[in-house]
């Protein structure tokens, strides 16, 4: 049976998701000071989960264990993925972190393309993050720079099981799964800063910040990777560093040098020229018919 979110161009709701994720890490800043990096994520994990359970209402004893073995693999890479993009973006700027990030979703980008010359991009890309942390301006932020590494692998497993989770999972039920193991892994980090602190404002700006990530972009994410190969999915990710550098200096008033904005300029071009294969020739699975 066809939603009304099929109807929906898959490419608009990769841009939807960007958008969301760029605003929800900016308003997530705002959160740091209150209940730490680490409490920040465990809350909007926490929120996003209750929001998925909700929405979904799984029965978990529907799937059996290999069934389950995928999405809690998602939620394990998700939790670790936003561990390390809020402490990378607390301490270096939006865009910058976003760059690095999305070395990640080009790589899959490219591995999956059918051209070898297509390895050449995340070469290209990789100029480009040099150019936004230049490293010759005084002593880098090397550990800011190895957290944001560390989430670009994220982002990468994430597409490739985010797809894999779509294809095997009715609507959003994927995510009911996946959500509340993310949010476990970020408990062993965050309950211990956040618990305290947990004001009636927190808790709604921490709602807010659930509802922009994750709660609307993995779900537009999940659809659109049904209807997209990896390929194209990270091609159209090339956006994202632009949107994040954008973000940052209207919310965050952090304005780029202009070798930044060069910088950036390379990464939009290296994934905007990495290959893509189009739409996924792949039939869906007859959601109809409950996991056995």
């Amino acid at each position: 049976m066809t939603s009304p979110i099929d109807r929906v161009p898959a490419w608009m709701l990769a841009v939807a998701a960007m958008l969301s994720v760029q605003l929800g890490a900016a308003v997530s800043i705002g959160l740091f000071d209150d209940v730490g990096v680490a409490g920040t994520a465990w809350l909007r994990l926490t929120l996003g989960a209750l929001g998925f359970v909700l929405i979904a209402r799984p029965r978990y004893w529907r799937w059996s264990l290999a069934e389950l073995r995928a999405p809690i693999l998602l939620g394990v890479v998700s939790g670790g993925m936003t561990l390390a993009f809020l402490a990378a973006i607390d301490r270096m700027p939006l865009g910058t972190v976003v760059a690095i990030e999305f070395l990640g979703p080009l790589s899959v980008a490219a591995v999956n393309s059918r051209s070898a010359r297509a390895l050449v991009w995340p070469l290209l890309a990789f100029a480009g993050v040099v150019l936004l942390t230049e490293p010759w301006q005084g002593s880098p932020d090397l550990i800011g720079i190895l957290l944001a590494a560390c989430a670009a692998a994220g982002w990468g497993l994430y597409i490739v099981i985010t797809q894999h989770v779509g294809d095997r999972f009715e609507g959003v039920d994927g995510l009911a799964i996946s959500l509340p193991v993310a949010a476990i892994v970020a408990s062993f980090f965050g309950i211990s800063q956040a618990i305290g602190n947990l004001t009636v404002q927190v808790l709604l700006i921490g709602l807010g910040a659930a509802i922009l990530l994750p709660l609307i972009p993995w779900t537009f994410e999940l659809y659109a990777l049904r209807r997209l190969n990896k390929a194209a999915f990270g091609t159209l990710m090339a956006l994202e560093p632009a949107i994040a550098l954008t973000i940052g200096a209207l919310v965050l008033h952090q304005i780029p040098a202009f070798a930044q904005l060069i910088g950036i300029g390379c990464v939009v071009l290296a994934g905007v020229a990495a290959e893509r294969t189009g739409h996924r020739p792949v039939e869906l699975p007859d959601l109809e018919t409950p996991p056995t």
